[in-house]
């Protein structure tokens, strides 16, 4: 047993003390120590419930023969990070997630690992930490919140930053937000729709690295105590044969992560962690291949914000293993790939049949053949840049227009209250990308008033931060380099013409290189935000969007 260092011989008898300190019995010492990563916490309604899927975890290791020992991770709530400085603090959380996690496990020498997280950058901060700690490893979230309920329509939580949105543009009443505000997040869980949180929820059952349900069983059902139980077990199986994630999150297994992706249609965040994931498995994911895999993959769910279901009714509908045995009929998926029940992807899916198709379209009558991500380049995103193509409005697939330029999320939200954006307008905002922002905040709110203005459908919004899962309409994100990098964002004026063909992978300012090469002659970096604490830090050692934004080891 790894534990062995720290349990057992003559050398570990001031050890051996300290694990008396905590009331363990020569029993418990005995077996493996099974570290569970507990992201309960009392400020994300996604985790308050985490206690509970720890005890049951807790449990599960304990009947299968090992010892359970929980300590903690952090977690923000997007949602209440929103709009404000807050936001800046949401992506960097990843790295520190993924650094502390390591640095519990490998000082305590764990045996095998058991992560329960739920939103956003803590699921792919815990796989990040996963794959670089590589014993024996089991994902269990707390699962999805079910979806409000408001005059008779379903809501989940971009419902109700759209709603701020109509309020302001004079088609809501302050009654109408405040019934919106009581009822749209009724239960604890991650927030109802496609968004980052369940996006990644649902990829770990794609990797292998979470059992079946992981992703959709929603957060209020007695199921999910059971699934932590499982777990639980199922890490134990996991540790006598020696399963681990480096064995499990492959290159294929990313492929099958991409694939799903698209089927899904899941938050582009996921083109930020699936890359950063990958980095820490020694996988090379580059960006681009998200397009070729695409141009194969038909689009079967069209989950909120870009659909009217939720992921209540995709649990319903058979979950994540019924859309991998419809996307398998075109033989897509590498059925092979090892995952933590110690079967194939293959041995897993089979018979996981779709039970509604209104939910999971069949694999012959997709929303589209091709999938629901996009990446996009041209003159202003010469690295990339990323747009949820499902949740584009067809119309503005294709469209030209004039930027209207801004330098921080605030400006742009301005503008759009106020009412001086137009239909046609192509919205920039920069300077808020992984070292510009810093921290590359989702810009949930500008998109969100769009919408609700009604403009959702004729205005575009181009940055170089990045979007929440919750936002809809023609977002492009990513777009690298970012402006702090002097990248071609930081050179757009007010009124040049901006193009975007998203079927064809493109996004260009029809302006002449001339033009282009004398303004970056002129330009001249800006003054970091942020000069102390953490924030300074991680952008001096933050890579660009398409890199993953993963954090580079100085040489």
């Amino acid at each position: 047993m790894k534990s062995d260092a720290v349990k057992t011989g003559m050398q570990q008898a001031p050890h051996r003390s300290l694990f008396n300190a905590l009331g363990m019995t020569e029993e418990e010492l005995k077996k493996p120590l099974v570290g569970i990563v507990s992201s309960y916490n009392e400020i994300v309604p996604g985790h308050m419930n985490l206690d509970k899927i720890v005890e049951a975890v807790k449990l599960g290791v304990a009947m299968a023969g090992g010892t359970p020992v929980v300590f903690p991770a952090i977690a923000v709530c997007d949602g209440i990070a929103m709009g404000h400085i807050g936001m800046k603090y949401s992506l960097v959380t990843r790295d520190l997630i993924a650094d502390s996690t390591e640095c519990m496990a490998i000082a305590h020498q764990f045996d095998a690992l058991v992560m329960v997280p739920n939103c956003d950058k803590n699921v792919p901060g815990l796989l990040m930490a996963a794959a670089r700690i590589n014993v024996p490893t089991v994902f269990v979230s707390g699962g999805p919140m079910l979806a409000g309920h408001v005059k008779g329509h379903k809501t989940s939580l971009s419902s109700m930053f759209e709603a701020v949105g109509a309020y302001a543009a004079g088609k809501m009443t302050e009654e109408d937000v405040k019934e919106y505000e009581n009822k749209t997040c009724p239960t604890c869980g991650s927030c109802s729709g496609m968004y980052t949180a369940n996006s990644m929820n649902c990829l770990t059952e794609v990797l292998g690295m979470g059992l079946q349900g992981n992703g959709t069983i929603p957060a209020v059902y007695s199921e999910r105590i059971k699934l932590a139980k499982h777990a639980g077990m199922q890490v134990m199986e996991m540790y006598r044969k020696n399963i681990r994630p480096r064995d499990i999150m492959t290159k294929e297994a990313f492929m099958n992560a991409l694939t799903m992706d698209m089927a899904l249609g899941c938050s582009t965040n996921s083109m930020l962690h699936l890359p950063a994931i990958a980095h820490e498995a020694g996988v090379e994911l580059n960006v681009d291949i998200a397009n070729e895999i695409s141009a194969r993959t038909p689009n079967l769910c069209h989950l909120a914000p870009a659909g009217p279901t939720y992921i209540e009714d995709l649990n319903e509908a058979g979950g994540i293993y019924a859309v991998m045995n419809e996307i398998s009929k075109k033989g897509l998926l590498h059925l092979d790939c090892m995952t933590v029940t110690g079967k194939t992807v293959g041995e897993n899916i089979k018979g996981c049949v779709n039970k509604n198709p209104e939910v999971i379209r069949p694999i012959d009558n997709p929303y589209s053949q091709t999938g629901g991500i996009a990446i996009l380049r041209g003159n202003l995103a010469p690295d990339s840049a990323v747009v949820k193509r499902s949740a584009v409005a067809p119309e503005m697939l294709k469209h030209e227009g004039p930027a209207r330029v801004f330098d921080c999320e605030e400006d742009a939200i301005a503008a759009i209250k106020g009412g001086s954006i137009k239909a046609g307008d192509v919205v920039v905002i920069r300077y808020e990308g992984p070292k510009g922002g810093p921290g590359m905040r989702e810009m949930l709110n500008p998109t969100s008033a769009i919408a609700g203005m009604g403009l959702g459908s004729t205005v575009a919004l181009i940055t170089d931060g990045r979007f929440s899962g919750a936002s809809r309409g023609a977002s492009i994100g990513h777009v690298s380099p970012e402006a702090a990098m002097g990248g071609p964002i930081a050179l757009v004026e007010e009124g040049d013409t901006i193009s975007i063909d998203i079927d064809n992978h493109q996004l260009n300012l029809l302006v002449s290189d001339e033009e282009l090469a004398a303004r970056k002659a002129k330009w001249q970096p800006r003054e970091p935000k942020v000069t102390t604490g953490y924030l300074a830090r991680y952008a001096s050692l933050v890579t660009s969007a398409d890199k993953g934004a993963v954090l580079q080891v100085r040489k």
